[in-house]
C-alpha cells in the first residue's frame, strides 16, 4: 500500500515508518525541513502557511496524520499553548482541504487524537462513545477533531 504520513520523525511516526517499509508498505513522507526531503520519499509541506507539495498525494491510498508540537516538551505558556492547538488544527485541516481536492482521494485517512479529549474524569472508564471532557487540552483535541 502506498502511504503518506506527516509526523515520520516522532515518537510513534519513526518506529510506524520503520514497521510499514518492514511490511513492504511503500511509505512517503510529509516534512518541513527541506534538508528532510528526499526526491520520492519525501515531500514538503508547511501547515503555518498553508502549504503542501500537491504531489505528495500522487497514487496515494492511505495518509497516516501524526503531527503536531510536542506537548511534553516545555513549560504550557501561551505561545507554547498556541502553537499546540495551531499545529493541530492547521495540519489536519490542510490534509482534509487537500484530500477533497483530489479526483480519486486516498481510501484511508487516520489522524491520530489524543486522550487529551476526555479531559480529568478521576476514575472513570471512558471510550470512544464517551463526549469530550472539560478543560485546555480537551478543547483543543475537539477544534482539532473538528478540523
Amino acid at each position: 500500500m502506498k502511504l503518506l504520513v506527516t509526523g515520520s520523525g516522532g515518537f510513534v511516526g519513526a518506529p510506524l515508518v520503520q514497521a510499514l517499509r518492514a511490511d513492504g508498505h511503500e511509505v512517503r513522507r510529509l516534512v518541513r525541513d527541506p534538508a528532510r526531503c528526499r526526491a520520492g520519499e519525501a515531500h514538503l509541506w508547511d501547515p503555518e502557511r498553508g502549504e503542501i507539495d500537491p504531489s505528495a498525494f500522487t497514487g496515494v491510498e492511505g495518509v497516516i496524520h501524526l503531527a503536531g508540537e510536542n506537548i511534553a516538551s516545555g513549560r504550557w505558556t501561551e505561545a507554547r499553548l498556541s502553537r499546540i492547538r495551531l499545529s493541530r488544527v492547521r495540519g489536519t485541516r490542510l490534509l482534509a482541504e487537500g484530500i477533497a481536492r483530489l479526483p480519486s482521494p486516498p481510501r484511508v485517512f487516520v489522524s491520530a487524537s489524543a486522550t487529551g479529549f476526555y479531559g480529568d474524569r478521576g476514575e472513570a472508564w471512558v471510550d470512544e462513545a464517551s463526549p469530550a471532557g472539560t478543560g485546555l487540552l480537551a478543547g483543543i483535541c475537539v477544534e482539532w477533531e473538528e478540523a
